[in-house]
């Protein structure tokens, strides 16, 4: 049996699973938390990676080993290999002005042209922005930028700043690597590859950027032999995990939540809604992302003292639409649309309606309508949709199963619970090894006709766009 390794080192934590490269069946996996915050130092996940790897019993015994990371984190390095500060997360909202000063400068129409993407704070071209402007001296410093799963690669092959003993390699910069999911959420990286100019307005420099490899392609091999496959940005894992196709439409909640499509061609959005990434298999990905996802659920169980079982068994005790109780759910600012200073508000309140039921309904209702303005956009593009793939540890509630049928109105396809972006970097060892994509089925645990409730909908909008 040939074994290879797939690594989710997401926002909160790293997790690996380790499958038959053949058949796809699982063998064993293991876990690690990673620190809270919008700013971690790479160090942590590096930590983190090596508890999950030993509580998944080691790699010894793997051909391959890929890694699948959260997108646009800024991770700078100096000439030496040395992190330079802490890297800055896509939930960092500190970068909020420099994207709009980067996309003043360039014109959105232009930015959405050369890169797929209209800068955001989430982007890593923001984040290198703000260092230049708020912390000069690092920019300054800074000799090579990568992204989260580019400079954990790095580190897994051997190599790190000089002198720590399990960087054996050293700080070889040029050994960098990433793929095009991951570069397509840079802002400074378009279908015809890096854009040096972009790059150089963001951090008012050049430096040394991560080659960028083919789906089936390597970055070399760990010091035990494993080869190390390209990796992938967790959403375009995500969608390899699920082997998405053109037609599926995956909708993730998760800390963020996500809508992405894979299409045959790249999508082009000057307004910024609709972000045109790349996928792990050479096509395209086109991408909505929200803030606020789950997080929303866990707050507002926390304030009714309910878990999320509970949260969604008052929920389904409330009627479609929560009696006129509104929320909009901008807790954390919002990505989409792009409120980065926004905070959330609850609207349609009255005695009647004013119960812990209602609020509960309210609040899955809030996160699902979000995702569905995320579908829609995604749909004005001629993207397809004739299912949608509901993903996320919120999935897994029947009541958002439930409310998600009545919010979408496209068939909800629930897969079986499984860590679907650390499968889809397993699905891309299994490439490198055996140069042929894996068709692995997807069990799927549920599948709901649409049952659309146009007034839920209607009611989230107008509070949404009420003006405060």
């Amino acid at each position: 049996m040939t074994l290879v390794a797939g690594i989710d080192s997401s926002t909160q934590s790293c997790k690996v699973v380790i499958r038959d490269a053949e058949t796809g069946v699982f063998v064993r996996g293991g876990r690690a938390r990673h620190p809270e915050g919008t700013e971690v130092h790479p160090d942590a996940w590096w930590r983190a990676l090596q508890e999950a790897v030993a509580d998944a019993s080691g790699l010894d015994d793997v051909a391959a080993v890929s890694i699948a990371g959260q997108q646009h984190g800024m991770v700078a390095l100096d000439i030496a290999g040395r992190v330079i500060r802490p890297a800055l997360l896509w939930n960092d909202t500190r970068s909020a002005a420099a994207a709009r000063a980067l996309s003043d400068e360039v014109g959105a129409a232009e930015y959405a042209r050369r890169t797929g993407l209209v800068p955001v704070a989430s982007f890593t071209a923001a984040k290198l922005r703000w260092l230049r402007d708020a912390e000069p001296e690092h920019a300054a410093r800074t000799a090579a930028v990568a992204l989260p799963h580019d400079w954990l690669s790095w580190r897994l092959r051997g190599y790190g700043p000089a002198g720590e003993t399990d960087a054996p390699l050293g700080p070889v910069l040029d050994a960098l690597t990433t793929d095009r999911s991951d570069a397509s959420g840079t802002a400074y990286w378009g279908h015809r590859g890096y854009d040096r100019e972009l790059l150089e307005r963001a951090l008012g420099h050049d430096a040394i950027l991560p080659r960028v490899l083919g789906p089936a392609d390597t970055a070399g091999r760990t010091p035990t032999g494993a080869l190390v496959a390209a990796g992938a940005g967790d959403n375009a894992g995500a969608a390899l995990g699920l082997d998405a196709r053109p037609g599926d439409v995956a909708v993730s909640i998760g800390t963020s939540g996500t809508v992405f499509a894979v299409t045959e061609s790249p999508v082009t959005d000057p307004s910024g809604t609709v972000a045109g990434f790349a996928d792990a298999t050479g096509a395209w990905l086109p991408l909505v992302a929200t803030l606020n996802a789950a997080r929303v659920l866990d707050a507002t169980g926390a304030l009714l003292g309910v878990d999320a079982d509970g949260l969604g068994r008052l929920a389904l005790e409330a009627p479609p639409g929560a009696s006129g109780l509104v929320l909009v759910p901008y807790f954390e600012g919002e990505r989409t649309p792009n409120l980065p200073d926004a905070t959330a508000s609850l609207t349609g309140m009255t005695l009647a309606n004013t119960t812990r039921q209602n609020l509960a309904r309210a609040a899955i209702e809030a996160v699902l309508c979000g995702l569905a303005d995320g579908l829609d956009a995604v749909r004005a593009h001629d993207v397809d949709a004739r299912r949608l793939l509901l993903i996320g540890g919120a999935a897994r509630n029947p009541a958002v199963r439930r409310i998600a049928a009545q919010v979408f109105d496209v068939p909800v396809v629930v897969p079986a619970a499984g860590e679907y972006v650390a499968d889809g970097a397993a699905r891309q060892a299994a490439w490198a090894v055996t140069s042929v994509r894996p068709r692995w089925a997807v069990e799927l645990d549920a599948e709901l006709a649409p049952e659309p409730v146009p007034a839920i909908r209607a009611a989230y909008r107008a509070a949404a766009t009420r003006p405060v």
